[in-house]
């Protein structure tokens, strides 16, 4: 698939998985993808570790399901953690690059076939989540769990948003302008 069509057709997906496992060559590349994510002065905060185990995702998820979140339960998921390493100065660039290696992982996601969605929020609210999730994957302290993405074929087409008119949000030499 063409990597403009891979954009246009990501979407977060919280509807149901099929019960099919992840082969873990495809959890590798998902993996590969995101450690290949920029990184601000190359200090590489991210890490991430691939779940398929159906007990620690079932947990996993009973967790995050507590803090709100509605979608279904995968066959895999990656966890995605952080270290607040100071580039230079006082300036950390940690959250910028786990969210460039979550977006190149959705994207992945999206190439090879499944659907994900990014689950941060429910995560990240409560530092009482981050430590249930980092005592179930035993990650130690100085990484911070800030993520944890869905991976799964579909069972069905889930809801797509509706984007705002290209005219609306992008433009040339200037806001506003054609």
């Amino acid at each position: 698939m063409d990597l403009f069509d891979v954009i246009k057709k990501r979407f977060s997906y919280r509807g149901p998985y099929e019960s099919t496992p992840v082969p873990r060559e495809d959890l590798k590349k998902i993996l590969e993808a995101g450690l290949a994510a920029p990184s601000g002065c190359n200090k590489q905060t991210t890490s991430l570790i691939a779940v398929d185990d159906p007990e620690l995702i079932n947990s996993i998820f009973n967790i995050v399901k507590k803090n709100g979140f509605s979608g279904k339960i995968p066959p895999a998921g990656i966890c995605v953690l952080t270290q607040r390493i100071p580039a230079y100065d006082d300036y950390y660039f940690n959250v910028q690059d786990y969210s460039a290696a979550i977006q190149n992982i959705l994207l992945a996601i999206t190439a090879l076939g499944y659907e994900s969605c990014w689950i941060e929020g429910q995560i990240t609210e409560r530092s009482e989540t981050q430590e249930q999730i980092a005592k179930i994957l035993n990650t130690p302290r100085e990484y911070i769990i800030v993520g944890f993405l869905p991976v799964g074929v579909s069972q069905g087409d889930g809801r797509r948003p509706r984007y705002k008119a290209f005219s609306e949000r992008a433009w040339f030499n200037g806001f506003g302008k054609e």
